[in-house]
């Protein structure tokens, strides 16, 4: 009898707590159990940049969640990641395997946005087609610099108006650098330039654009090389320029065999500054494993933020977050606009209160918020992030410089930390 009445009293229990909790939730929406929003991610994993932005994209969802989820028309809901390895950054993996991957995510994984990438521009590019059929909201963070992307949202509209660009692209990126060249030219009378530049599609189109305006304002281009992904000798092209007495050397770079054209260039003594978008050499590690023979060049990131700055106070809340996470600061540029990419999603659909993606549009249109990286505006026909070169109105890039084993930002003005410095061998 005493069982039977303890099994009672338990049933009796349970069935109040059941009442309480129903009851609760009604009063408290808040409180309601909801189904996750899912992220698809595409991204390389094999590569640091796929690793950056998932990191990034991580630290941001853990950071939501643990605060309740997004609000959904009063509906707390968690965010779900579903990652994809596209190994599009990866030397001979085709297309079609990126586009498998964001289908994939859509079509398998129910993915109610994809953000992060596919990062190379040619798999993202592909990719465009893919969300327009089934009207997927996607936000580019990481990758992808090519003027292609968003010129195609401008001129096709209501085919790509689900398709978002956080990372940039070369046309205002080269703006920027022949603005910090000249900068340098005025203080230093620097006018002879190196150009390298990977055969990819950003790098090339940043090479002719550097070329070109850089000889309308006058300057000498000693010379323009371009290397295939994966080249490990960069030797013959460094003569070239140091015997051209090139004051510049400007590399346009995303692959991680980088690190092998400064260490020739250290090595060789070659009298020209290594200034430019030299991507494998943003990780805060890249001192140890060059034995420091990355010092003194200046390595362009795309977006501020992976370098904290006073100029910009959530970079000074991001980096320690990362570190604290992962153990050391944020690599890349990526991993900054990964991070905020979440957040600004986040922000869409609450003031959307919905993940209907005819309402989200719109309201990714009128995003105005403070990021990582500045201040985040979307031009509303191209959906290309707005950039100027003042955080305060809008996003910002950066020019950090390895000194002493750290990276220190030189350029631009508004948020450096430090002064330009010059190798000896160039005094």
């Amino acid at each position: 009898m005493k069982n039977k009445s303890l099994v009672s009293n338990i049933g009796i229990r349970l069935l109040l707590m059941l009442i309480i909790v129903t009851f609760l939730c009604v009063l408290n929406p808040k409180l309601s159990v909801a189904q996750p929003i899912v992220l698809g991610v595409p991204i390389s994993r094999g590569y640091p940049d796929g690793v950056d932005a998932e990191r990034g994209i991580t630290l941001a969802v853990e950071e939501i969640n643990a605060k309740g989820g997004v609000n959904v028309a009063g509906t707390m809901r968690p965010l779900k990641l579903e990652i994809s390895d596209t190994r599009d950054l990866e030397p001979g993996v085709p297309v079609a395997e990126a586009l498998l991957a964001v289908e994939r995510l859509i079509i398998e994984k129910k993915a109610n946005f994809i953000v992060g990438g596919p990062i190379r521009s040619e798999g993202a590019l592909a990719a465009m087609d893919v969300l327009s059929k089934h009207k997927t909201v996607s936000i580019l963070s990481a990758g992808v610099l090519s003027p292609a992307y968003h010129k195609r949202i401008a001129d096709n509209y209501d085919k790509y108006k689900y398709c978002f660009r956080t990372t940039g692209s070369v046309v205002p990126m080269i703006g920027g650098a022949i603005g910090t060249f000249e900068s340098i030219k005025a203080k230093k009378g620097f006018d002879k330039a190196f150009i390298m530049v990977q055969d990819v599609a950003h790098a090339r189109a940043a090479g002719n654009a550097l070329k070109e305006g850089l000889e309308k304002k006058g300057w000498k281009i000693i010379g323009y090389e371009i290397y295939p992904t994966g080249t490990t000798d960069f030797s013959v092209g460094l003569s070239k320029a140091k015997n051209g007495m090139a004051q510049y050397l400007i590399p346009w770079f995303d692959m991680p065999e980088v690190s092998i054209l400064m260490k020739q260039w250290y090595d060789m003594k070659v009298p020209s500054l290594p200034i430019g978008y030299i991507h494998a050499l943003q990780d805060e590690g890249t001192w140890k494993a060059t034995d420091g023979k990355v010092a003194y060049s200046v390595v362009l990131y795309a977006k501020a933020g992976s370098v904290a700055t006073k100029a910009i106070p959530l970079s000074e809340k991001f980096v320690p977050a990362h570190k604290k996470r992962y153990g050391m600061e944020p690599r890349s540029e990526w991993t900054s606009t990964s991070y905020t990419v979440v957040y600004i999603l986040k922000g869409a659909i609450e003031r959307a209160k919905s993940l209907d993606p005819d309402l989200i549009i719109p309201a990714l249109e009128k995003t105005d918020m403070m990021g990582t990286y500045g201040r985040v505006k979307f031009d509303p026909k191209s959906h290309q992030i707005i950039e100027n070169g003042d955080p305060k109105e809008t996003a910002v890039g950066t020019w950090a410089q390895w000194i002493d084993g750290k990276r220190v930002i030189v350029f631009p003005d508004k948020i450096a930390t430090k002064s330009l410095a010059l190798p000896p061998w160039m005094k």
